[in-house]
């Protein structure tokens, strides 16, 4: 009696329930695709990355229908998926909210639950857009590079052309070589790009500069 009660309750195989889950979790991932790109604030975009979110979606839709179809299928399932180990480090935390999105999605998707995939999807998506409204990413990284016995000259040109807008990070010294590392605002750079379009050309007319970097610094 129980065998054949827990075997009642799997479904046989429903092609039209099937391909609407597999098209929701499509459309979807391709919705969490273009949210990641849009939101990204990393120095490096990686669009294989983005890629994999909507197969993640997918792929995950799909175990879900064939776990809820078969009981056979769905114990080699548990089984096969506890012995997964994925050794690929995750450069930003906040990718694993992308990862379990979609993983989370393509579930709904699976046993047809659209309303909480959609529903879901649109609180995430709010979250993202009030955390982007209000995040500072314009922070920017003026590295200079030189002979010790240019840090007098190096200090007075960064004040004279960003004054307080220059915050010094890090200042490295050796008993020949110098490191300054100034953290100032994309407002105030631009500003001052404006002013002196050759502004890494202006600190290497200084004298024995070794490098003059300007990097987008990312949280």
């Amino acid at each position: 009696m129980i065998k054949k009660s827990v075997l009642n309750s799997f479904s046989q195989y429903n092609v039209p329930k099937m391909a609407l889950a597999l098209l929701v979790a499509l459309l979807v991932g391709i919705v969490i695709y273009c949210v990641y790109r849009r939101f990204y604030t990393g120095v490096v975009y990686s669009r294989s990355f983005a890629v994999t979110l909507v197969g993640m979606c997918v792929l995950t839709c799909m175990v879900t229908l064939a776990i809820s179809t078969n009981i056979v299928i769905s114990l080699g399932m548990v089984g096969a998926l506890s012995i997964v180990r994925f050794r690929t480090a995750i450069k930003d935390s906040r990718d694993t909210v992308y990862i379990f999105w979609t993983i989370i999605v393509g579930i709904c998707c699976g046993v047809g639950d659209y309303l909480v995939a959609a529903v879901g999807s649109f609180a995430i998506f709010l979250i993202f857009l009030i955390v982007g409204a209000i995040r500072s990413d314009n922070r920017m990284l003026l590295i200079i590079r030189a002979k010790r016995s240019r840090c007098e000259n190096i200090e007075s040109q960064v004040f004279r052309y960003f004054g307080t807008g220059a915050v010094l990070r890090v200042k490295n010294t050796t008993e020949e070589n110098a490191e300054y590392i100034y953290e100032l605002s994309r407002k105030i750079l631009g500003k001052v790009q404006k002013q002196h379009p050759a502004l890494t050309d202006d600190f290497y007319n200084l004298g024995q500069i070794e490098s003059v970097n300007i990097v987008a610094q990312s949280d």
